[in-house]
């Protein structure tokens, strides 16, 4: 392999790895249940480009997830999921619905991180 070839394999497995760390920053303790477990694994691969910072302290272009995301209704995140919004895509199509249900399970586990003073809350929870 040639040296620029290596050097490409080295910045591709050190965004893996920032982007893995910066997914780990929102995640809750590891004592989820095995469908919690899958919806943690889908939704970084599915939601996580958007719903969790590349790095710690990064912006996202969507909001941050947890537990009180679209109002604790699990119904109305399932609506958000299946057909998307304005700024999101809708996952009917791409998504199993057990695999929708165990992204909703896994976000029902992540804690609500305190805002600073004077910092608006994101409207919507589900965007």
């Amino acid at each position: 392999m040639t040296c620029s070839r290596w050097f490409g394999v080295l910045i591709i497995a050190s965004f893996i790895a920032f982007w893995a760390h910066g997914a780990l920053a929102q995640q809750p303790a590891d004592n989820l249940n095995d469908q919690q477990k899958l919806g943690r694994q889908v939704f970084a691969q599915s939601c996580g480009v958007c719903h969790l910072p590349p790095s710690l302290g990064a912006k996202t272009y969507g909001p941050a997830l947890n537990k009180d995301a679209a109002g604790g209704d699990n119904d109305v995140m399932r609506e958000f999921v299946e057909n998307g919004t304005p700024r999101m895509p809708a996952f009917k199509f791409y998504l199993k619905p057990a695999e929708m249900d165990a992204i909703i399970s896994y976000v029902r586990t992540v804690p609500v991180l305190a805002t600073a003073p004077g910092a608006a809350p994101r409207a919507g929870g589900g965007e």
